[in-house]
């Protein structure tokens, strides 16, 4: 049995006690192993290539072993990783000017989230050609892509959604409306 091993029945939440505990890079290796793949998906959805989603991957791993101490265990970790990796590539996106995104949200206390006949299903999701997706998400802006993938890539609810972006869950579903129907309208621009 290997050292790793060892602690690869560990949960996310023991294994962060004992990462931070001893600061402890070794372990830190097995949380990189779990959630690697993940976090560089969040990050490709924030960049302009992979190499660039290479680079931001390392940049908040790094950030994260030393903000790890930070997690409190209130959420589950992968909500809480969610979380920080969105808030680090909204950072990221937000310094470099010529890629500002902009938050296309209505103010909540001047309107009310209603399931109107113009709602894009999921199913239309799910029947776009890939290749004509890939172009589409690559067009609309990295904030509608970041909520699209972690909603139909990643499988995440409208809670953990609501969680990871700190927003109420009408406010996420007026995104996720909107960005669905930003999607659907520049997939069927292309040919």
């Amino acid at each position: 049995m290997k050292p790793d091993d060892a602690y690869s029945q560990l949960t996310d939440e023991e294994l962060v006690q004992k990462i931070v505990a001893n600061n402890n890079a070794l372990l830190f290796g097995v949380l990189y192993d779990r959630y690697s793949k993940m976090v560089y998906n969040k990050c490709y959805g924030f960049s302009k290539s992979k190499d660039e989603a290479e680079d931001l991957t390392q940049d908040v791993f790094l950030m994260l072993f030393v903000k790890l101490a930070s997690f409190k265990g209130k959420s589950k970790f992968s909500t809480w990783l969610y979380s920080f990796t969105y808030n680090f590539c909204v950072n990221y996106v937000n310094r470099n000017k010529q890629r500002k995104m902009s938050d296309n949200s209505i103010p909540m206390d001047t309107a009310e989230y209603k399931l109107t006949e113009d709602e894009v299903p999921d199913e239309s999701i799910y029947e776009l050609k890939a290749s004509k997706l890939e172009k589409a998400l690559n067009l609309i802006s990295a904030e509608d892509k970041s909520i699209l993938l972690l909603k139909y890539q990643d499988g995440a609810s409208i809670k953990e959604l609501s969680e990871v972006l700190e927003l109420g869950e009408s406010a996420i579903k007026m995104r996720l409306k909107r960005a669905k129907a930003k999607l659907l309208e520049i997939y069927n621009t292309l040919s």
